[in-house]
């Protein structure tokens, strides 16, 4: 039996890397090695929502012209689509599929409708966890400006507390010293941690300018 092996890559990026390429490659030449013969291949760089496919026409010619069957390695590379497959098969296309070489044309069609199916369902439960995402994103953003606005203020008010224990010297000394004076003075940061420089710069930020960095 001869074959004519057709190979569906979506993208140029998968057809330089062999990605998904090389698998059905090895697919149908192992096939083709054990029940025939190979006697062309042709690579297709194409969506398979697309039905216009330059090197699909050139394997039907191919396979025309050598009596050979056109050799797949799986359905969903060929194409998902019901109506696709069902006009290959009217216009006389023979095919074969590797992964299931005894599969008659009306199962084909069966196992097309299903995968046609599974994708409008993972069409459908992305598109709908998408929203989902974004009216979170929403919903968390609006709760984030809110709280922004509280932690600015309780900054705030802290800071002007704060102001009358530190020494007359506080803006001159380094975040460390700083630091380090109110730890020993036994004071704690507005969420009841430890001074570190970063939250002594942070509290000279409000002090000094009324705005409070992230720390």
């Amino acid at each position: 039996m001869n074959y004519v092996g057709y190979y569906r890559v979506s993208t140029k990026k998968q057809a330089r890397s062999g990605l998904g390429l090389e698998a059905q490659q090895q697919m149908v030449r192992q096939f083709a090695a054990t029940h025939g013969v190979l006697v062309a291949e042709f690579v297709e760089v194409e969506s398979g929502r697309n039905d216009q496919r330059s090197e699909l026409a050139k394997a039907m010619i191919a396979s025309k012209k050598a009596g050979a069957s056109i050799l797949i390695a799986r359905l969903d590379r060929f194409s998902r689509r019901v109506s696709f497959i069902a006009t290959m098969m009217e216009r006389g296309v023979q095919l074969v599929v590797a992964e299931m070489p005894h599969a008659t044309d009306f199962q084909l069609h069966i196992f097309a409708a299903l995968a046609q199916e599974e994708r409008r369902l993972i069409s459908e439960r992305t598109k709908a966890a998408l929203a989902q995402a974004k009216h979170r994103g929403i919903a968390l953003g609006k709760n984030g400006h809110v709280l922004a606005k509280t932690n600015r203020a309780m900054a705030a008010e802290f800071a002007s507390q704060i102001r009358d224990i530190l020494p007359e010297c506080w803006q001159s000394m380094s975040y460390s010293k700083l630091a380090r004076y109110l730890n020993e003075a036994g004071l704690v940061t507005v969420n009841g941690n430890r001074f570190y420089p970063q939250t002594a710069k942070n509290l000279v930020a409000v002090l000094s300018h009324g705005r409070v960095n992230a720390g």
